[in-house]
Parts: structure tokens; C-alpha cells; sequence
């Protein structure tokens, strides 16, 4: 099974292949010419700069089409009164007598420093499909739980999330 994605993660992943084989190939292949007419190969750091960025780019072109080769398409299925893909839930941790927001999203875009959690994560799972005022008990292992309660949810508004780069 693959990745986990919406059709909007597809769109963008097609773009940047797109993007990347028409304008960064040529341009990386361009700069790999140049640097070659510079002289002695052995010793040129141009050239060897040039090759590290044309291969780095044709490795991020086959690794982003075997993503979508292997990708799971999912939508939101969620009530309009419950937590969903793409929406952005604020969530009081009872232990720690904190509120903190967060966006539930596939794991290619999931970014904790950001607060952009997967829905494969301890949390996602546990506070999908839940309503505010919820309590939510959510076990990221079997001998850790705590206790979120849902506070507000703001349904998805397609904003611009960028993709996990590895």
C-alpha cells in the first residue's frame, strides 16, 4: 500500500515533476555543459557541483512518480460538525491545561513544527470523526494515554501546503 493522499496532493506533485523536468533538468544539464567547458574535470568543483545537482534532481523526479505510482487516493468523508481531512481543530490537553490548533492532513504533508499533523498519527486517529466538545483519549502507545478535548473545528479551506520533501 502507498502513500496516503488527495487529489490536491496528486495535482501538486504533478506540478513539480512538471516543473522539474522542463525547467530544472534543462537548466541543471545547461549548467553541466558549462561547467565541462571550463577544462580539467578532475579538479573543476564546478562541474562535479553541476552533476551532484542533475542527478539530485532525476533522483526527486523518480521518487516523487513512484509516489504517485503506489499513491492511495482519500477523501474527506467526514459530517460537517466533525473532525476531517484538511480541517483545522483546536484541542484543550487536560494534563497539561494547554490549547493548541492543529490541521489534519495526509502524512506527505504532515509537519508537526508547523502543527499540520497526519491523519495516521496517534492524534489524527483518535480525534477523527469526533464533535466539539468531545473529550478524546489518545494512546500513542499502550502504556501512554492523555486525554484532548475538541474545542473548536474549522472545516477545510484548500489552503497551499507544501510537500514533505525527504
Amino acid at each position: 500500500m502507498g502513500e496516503r493522499m488527495t487529489q490536491q496532493d496528486v495535482a501538486k506533485i504533478r506540478a513539480e515533476i512538471e516543473h522539474r523536468i522542463l525547467v530544472v533538468r534543462k537548466q541543471a544539464l545547461e549548467d553541466v555543459k558549462e561547467a565541462r567547458a571550463h577544462g580539467d574535470l578532475s579538479e573543476n568543483f564546478e562541474y562535479h557541483a553541476a552533476k551532484k545537482f542533475k542527478n539530485e534532481n532525476e533522483s526527486r523526479i523518480r521518487y516523487l512518480e513512484k509516489l504517485l505510482k503506489n499513491a492511495q487516493i482519500v477523501e474527506d468523508t467526514s459530517a460537517e460538525d466533525e473532525v476531517g481531512l484538511d480541517d483545522t481543530v483546536e484541542l484543550y490537553f487536560v494534563d497539561d491545561e494547554i490549547t493548541e490548533e492543529y490541521k489534519l492532513v495526509t502524512s506527505i504533508r504532515a509537519d508537526s513544527l508547523r502543527h499540520l499533523i497526519s491523519i495516521e498519527s496517534p492524534i489524527g486517529k483518535a480525534i477523527s470523526g469526533h464533535k466539539v466538545g468531545d473529550e478524546v483519549i489518545v494512546r500513542p502507545s499502550e502504556t501512554v494515554s492523555f486525554k484532548v478535548i475538541i474545542k473548536d473545528i474549522v472545516k477545510a479551506d484548500d489552503e497551499d501546503e507544501s510537500i514533505r520533501r525527504y
